[in-house]
């Protein structure tokens, strides 16, 4: 269970436990490269999760490829989705893990990972408790009954939680204005992409005009794509790349899209593997975070159409007016007609694109700006119980006690 020594550890945080849920998607792709960059570093990581999906081969291949990178270990237990009654069995073995393995600190990641992270420790005072909400429960409406839940779960474990990162300024808006003022330390860290995926992408001689990539959940708007590629004149060819419990649903809805609107689901595989599916993107999310997807799109040199939700103004920049509304099918359709009517604007725009992230979206940066802010959160914490210490030395003794012996 050792860390192997890759370089020496600068940092004041020296063992870093990562729990999650689903290891799949942006969050565990974020999860990853936090271990990797934190292995890399010198910081022992390790991971707690649950077991990925049986039809998504790819994140089950990744997860199996993280096991032995991980010096405190990679940690499969059951968890479900929905609150109940599992997640005290959960809170006990997270807490047995934590006991065991020591971390520094307990990072929480997502609704479920970051309240096992905050639940289970015993000492607040031994180990730091960071959550990165990933959206999660930052998702929900907050007038909907699963909004009330989760959102009254997250005010209280206000007071259990000694830092918050966000990955957007969108999300830690949205944090004050659905659960209110943190109780912690809070940082802006935005999600980061290695230097070999700035490499570009050439589509094949076979790629369909569209593609999506993403979890097949109607949160991602497979939906709204499908209702725009159903007002189209023109033949068009879209591929829809990725795993999810709406996949059935997706491909009857798509039946209906008329003559002109041909669809193929093909299933889960990495991103720059489906680059060569499609000459254009479209993301056409209702709610997002700061997606992964769409920073490896814009690196890989790949024309992007996507929605104005979650932290896309902050990825897009000065060419955020291209941002469409999210749910309007006639505002998609259109973006996607001028796409294809103007294959040079749309690779001026991509190319504009991929030089903003990679100035602005770097692993490294986001590792550095992660170990850094534990770093803070540790020091600050000896600080307190140095002074808590100074203040019992200092304290007068009662009279008739000379000594720690009496």
């Amino acid at each position: 269970m050792a860390s192997p020594a890759h370089s020496e550890n600068p940092h004041a945080v020296r063992k870093v436990l990562h729990v999650m849920r689903l290891p799949m998607g942006g969050l565990f792709r974020h999860v990853r490269d936090l271990v990797a960059g934190q292995q890399a570093a010198g910081i022992a990581a390790g991971v707690i999760c649950a077991e990925p999906p049986a039809d998504d081969g790819v994140s089950a291949r990744r997860l199996a490829e993280l096991a032995p990178k991980c010096g405190l270990g990679l940690h499969v237990i059951p968890m479900g989705r929905l609150p109940g009654v599992g997640d005290a069995v959960n809170i006990r073995e997270v807490r047995a893990l934590a006991d065991w393995l020591k971390p520094d600190v307990l990072h929480g990641h997502g609704a479920k990972g970051g309240m096992l992270a905050r639940l289970a420790p015993r000492d607040g005072a031994r180990v730091v408790r960071v959550y990165t909400p990933h959206g999660g429960s930052l998702h929900y409406n907050a007038l909907s009954p699963q909004g009330f839940v989760y959102h009254t779960a997250e005010r209280l474990m206000r007071r259990r939680t000694d830092g918050l990162i966000f990955e957007s300024e969108f999300s830690r808006a949205a944090y004050l204005a659905k659960i209110g003022r943190p109780g912690a330390p809070t940082a802006v860290i935005h999600n980061g992409l290695t230097e070999d995926e700035f490499l570009p992408v050439p589509h094949g001689d076979m790629a369909a005009d569209f593609l999506f990539i993403g979890e097949l959940r109607m949160l991602k708007g497979v939906s709204t794509l499908i209702e725009a590629a159903s007002t189209f004149s023109r033949p068009v060819h879209i591929r829809i790349v990725g795993a999810g419990p709406d996949r059935a649903r997706f491909e009857e809805l798509a039946k209906t899209a008329g003559s002109a609107a041909r669809f193929e689901f093909m299933g889960a595989m990495p991103a720059r593997e489906a680059f060569r599916l499609g000459r254009i993107a479209v993301m056409p999310s209702w709610n997002e975070s700061l997606p992964y997807v769409a920073l490896e799109t814009a690196a890989a040199g790949i024309p992007l159409i996507a929605t104005r939700v979650g932290g896309m103004a902050e990825i897009f920049g000065p060419d955020a007016t291209r941002l469409v509304p999210a749910q309007n099918a006639s505002a998609l359709a259109a973006a996607m007609m001028a796409a294809l009517a103007d294959p040079e604007a749309a690779a001026a725009s991509a190319a504009r694109l991929r030089a903003r992230v990679m100035t602005h979206f770097s692993a490294s940066q986001m590792v550095e700006g992660v170990n850094g802010f534990y770093d803070r959160l540790l020091e600050a914490r000896k600080a307190r119980l140095l002074a808590h210490t100074g203040r019992l030395a200092a304290a007068p003794v009662a009279p008739g006690l000379t000594g720690a012996g009496q």
